[in-house]
């Protein structure tokens, strides 16, 4: 798995050609065993980085519909407009929700000064009773009175409170920011209380990216955490794990975010598990629905050694490279081979990172009985790009690597 271009691949690939040459030269003039071109393998400590597809999603999406019947009087947005949250988006006609406002106002100043009447009736025969000058009956008369003008003042209250809210539904107002699609329904035309669809709203900053893994590397990642590692799956759910994405005509993975959630059962349908990535998406290129590709952390950190894939020969089903010892003597060393970064080859079993490899001039050895006359090179440096990604934040904050 490649992450980049090997930017240096063409100056190394001519720079060992020369070498070879001028050593096949001096060879020729001098005698001896046959010149060949070894290096050291390259050490970095890296990342193994694992890709999936998915698609974008919004991070909140909101169907608008009205919360009141009614005829539309006046759509305040332009299709496809980024609004704030609270914007005013449609109008209804709000004549007979403001009548009715009107009417529950002015019942409740009428219970009001039942109430206000029934309260003063009531205080002054509690004094009068306290006096011997009103009889008990008739205070418990004012009593009940004064009770029911009091309910009824409440019951006024609920009524007017419920008329000024259905007033108030007449203006719909986004409950998010975001972008805006088109109006649905044009002016003029009847509104339904909770069935109309007018139109909707999603969220473009941050942006969600749902990919599924499957069983597979979901047990390889578990157990990678189980052993102390960071993996994609590791960790609070793996969450503030770096991770970049690759648009379909993208060549390299240049929008990074952090994974943020995994799913907690696996799908006995597809055998997969669901994982989301959040991006900033500050400047809202990512659009919710489009497709992509995601690098995300697919080993612990450790000390990498690669080679060009010109240095690793293969012999039906087994891989080897011929390392020089002492003497220019060339023994042949099996290796096993993980994936490619930067145009390496990852070596995961058979070097140490200490030896010399021989890179270019592999047809001589055989023809030097076992020797070789070697000279050193340089391999170029990998490139500083994904197969290096950061640690998460200690926070578990959106930390993206550099």
């Amino acid at each position: 798995m490649s992450f980049g271009k090997f930017r240096h691949g063409a100056l190394a690939v001519v720079l060992l050609a020369g070498v070879g040459s001028l050593a096949s030269t001096a060879s020729a003039q001098m005698g001896g065993p046959p010149p060949v071109t070894v290096a050291k393998p390259v050490m970095r400590p890296i990342v193994e980085m694992d890709e999936y597809t998915g698609r974008f999603d919004a991070m909140n999406s909101v169907e608008i519909r009205a919360r009141v019947s009614g005829y539309l009087d006046t759509v305040h947005f332009q299709d496809g407009a980024t609004v704030n949250q609270g914007d005013l988006l449609f109008t209804i006609d709000r004549r007979t929700y403001q009548a009715n406002y009107n009417q529950a106002q002015a019942t409740l100043n009428n219970r009001q000064t039942e109430f206000d009447l029934a309260k003063l009736e009531y205080e002054r025969y509690q004094k009068l009773t306290q006096t011997g000058a009103a009889a008990t009956a008739t205070l418990d008369q004012r009593r009940q009175a004064f009770l029911a003008a009091q309910a009824n003042i409440s019951g006024a209250r609920a009524a007017a409170e419920t008329t000024r809210l259905q007033l108030s539904f007449t203006e719909v107002r986004s409950p998010i920011a975001g972008r805006i699609s088109r109006k649905l329904v044009s002016e003029g035309n009847l509104v339904r209380e909770n069935e109309t669809l007018l139109t909707t709203v999603v969220q473009l900053a941050p942006v969600h990216f749902y990919f599924d893994i499957d069983e597979r590397s979901y047990l390889s990642y578990q157990r990678i955490a189980k052993q102390g590692g960071q993996s994609s799956s590791g960790g609070s759910n793996g969450r503030g794990l770096p991770v970049a994405v690759m648009l379909t005509d993208e060549k390299t993975f240049v929008h990074t975010g952090v994974l943020d959630f995994t799913d907690n059962r696996v799908d006995t349908a597809t055998g997969t598990m669901r994982l989301r990535a959040v991006f900033e998406n500050k400047d809202q290129f990512l659009t919710p629905g489009l497709f992509g590709r995601i690098a995300v952390p697919g080993s612990p950190e450790y000390q990498a050694v690669m080679l060009p894939d010109e240095a690793i020969l293969t012999d039906l089903d087994r891989r080897y490279v011929y390392v020089v010892g002492d003497g220019g003597a060339v023994q042949q060393r099996p290796v096993r081979i993980g994936s490619r970064t930067d145009n390496y080859r990852i070596i995961r079993e058979g070097l140490k990172g200490d030896e010399t490899v021989v890179i270019n001039g592999l047809q001589r050895v055989r023809l030097g009985g076992g020797k070789v006359t070697p000279q050193p090179v340089e391999l170029p440096k990998v490139w500083n790009g994904l197969m290096a990604l950061p640690q998460p934040a200690a926070q578990g904050g959106q930390q993206a690597p550099k």
